[in-house]
């Protein structure tokens, strides 16, 4: 591996670094919180072959996102390592994403809408993964500061969220407010796939292309000759074993889960349970705005006061409390009810501190994955940073894989019924819904919090890490 010439990281770096997240942002907003109640309630599909389809796109994912990270790691060209894939990545992607919200075939029995959502989900999902990953893997290479990873990290995810939250207040205040049907009028997912596609397609490019002239300062694959198949695998099997990254993606991963049974509930929720109106979930996103832009300040503040293992573990052990209260606290009785005028702002409150806390989380998560790349490459003398962050991608399409899953087993199971306005779902059947949300959700984001208690980089150690390998150099 040739030896990186060191950049001075300015806040353009960070700033284009992160745009180019936003398209990641408009696809996983589609799929966590849209294309369930889309499926489901619109076309008709079961929940259960909805969620199955999502499923089988995350198996479908399991085998193709470390392949694609192996490959970007290992491509020699003109351009890099990274680049011929992020730009390649543009074009398909903003077509089939069109294509998932638009069906090609009118009137389809539920077979042939199940394998239209499973095949429009696949290509979706590799496209996005073929920029995702290579463009993520990037942070590793443009820096090894302990610090400045974590403060990178924050600006991708504040415009992944942006990105998403853009679609959000244009779903809920513009596509989706235009008839009395709401969410499941039809016509509204014309314009927020058009626009999606749009924003999916220049987020890339551009990114891509604001980042094109450091290209000579990254890494480049060592050129190896005579590589087999067992060898491959072989490399894959010794990269992936790493300890510390085990725990990362097992944390990542249930996390992403229960993130993804929150968001794909998450239209339910606040249409039928809490039966706000889409004007009111609209306002409510837009108040989210100023939830990636705390959690961007507030991470490397926390990160600095304590190692990241540590402000990751202090950080969720209040998100697993905070995320399902007021589900809870409602079945108990001790949360305002839907006529009370104090239940709008205390959810409007409730989610912006919880989605600070989940974007704080998510980057120092990312940032202790990329601190595993000088951990492993001093073990195995290989930089295989986009075979490291397939797994965050992958973990984070779990998001509307596993838990899109869950949801259309649940939503078949509680009976929940088809094409329902707010008001007319039994209350039983919001009961059952709200039972199984909450404990659900603790359960999976206790699970991660374990995991992370294994992670054993410290700042210390990765600094002794750094200076070594730059010695051998």
């Amino acid at each position: 591996m040739q030896e990186r010439t060191p950049l001075n990281i300015t806040p353009r770096i960070r700033w284009m670094y992160g745009f180019g997240s936003a398209a990641y942002g408009v696809k996983d907003n589609g799929f966590s919180f849209f294309l369930m109640i889309f499926y489901n309630q619109v076309l008709g599909l079961e929940g259960y072959l909805a969620g199955l389809a999502i499923m089988v796109a995350l198996i479908f994912d399991a085998i193709s996102d470390p392949l694609v990270g192996y490959w970007s790691d290992n491509t020699h060209s003109r351009w890099g390592r990274r680049h011929p894939f992020m730009y390649f990545s543009a074009v398909p992607v903003a077509i089939s994403y069109y294509f998932l919200w638009n069906p090609i075939w009118q009137d389809l029995e539920q077979i042939e809408l199940f394998a239209y959502l499973t095949c429009t989900a696949i290509l979706v999902r590799f496209f996005i993964t073929l920029y995702e990953i290579p463009s993520t893997s990037i942070v590793a290479e443009l820096t090894d500061d302990y610090d400045e990873r974590t403060r990178l990290l924050g600006y991708r995810y504040m415009f992944g969220w942006y990105g998403g939250l853009v679609m959000a207040v244009l779903g809920w205040g513009y596509f989706f407010n235009r008839t009395e049907l709401g969410i499941v009028e039809p016509s509204g997912y014309i314009g927020y796939s058009i626009t999606g596609s749009v924003v999916i397609f220049l987020s890339i490019i551009i990114s891509s292309a604001s980042l094109h002239k450091y290209i000579p300062s990254l890494p480049k694959a060592a050129i190896k000759t005579n590589k087999t198949i067992t060898s491959i695998f072989s490399e894959l099997k010794e990269t992936l074993s790493n300890r510390n990254f085990l725990v990362l993606f097992l944390a990542g991963l249930f996390a992403a889960i229960g993130a993804g049974i929150s968001t794909n509930f998450n239209a339910y929720i606040n249409t039928y349970f809490w039966e706000f109106t889409p004007t009111q979930v609209a306002a409510m996103t837009g108040g989210l705005f100023l939830a990636p832009a705390a959690a961007n300040i507030l991470t490397p503040l926390i990160t600095r006061r304590w190692d990241k293992r540590e402000a990751a573990i202090r950080v969720y052990s209040v998100l697993i409390f905070w995320s399902a209260s007021p589900i809870i606290l409602r079945l108990m009785d001790f949360w305002p009810s839907n006529d009370s005028p104090l239940l709008y702002p205390f959810m409007c409150a409730h989610i912006i501190i919880d989605v600070t806390m989940i974007i704080i989380f998510g980057i120092i998560q990312s940032s202790m994955l990329a601190d595993v790349v000088e951990h492993s490459q001093e073990r195995t003398g290989r930089r295989e940073e986009g075979l490291f962050f397939a797994s965050r991608t992958f973990a984070s399409k779990a998001t509307s894989g596993v838990g899109t899953f869950i949801a259309g087993i649940v939503l078949t199971l509680i009976d929940f019924p088809q094409g329902a306005s707010p008001g007319e779902v039994p209350e039983e059947v919001l009961f059952d819904l709200g039972v199984v949300y909450g404990p659900t959700l603790m359960a999976f984001y206790a699970t991660a919090l374990f995991c992370i208690t294994f992670y054993t980089i410290s700042r210390q150690g990765h600094k002794e890490r750094t200076e070594k390998l730059a010695s051998k150099s």
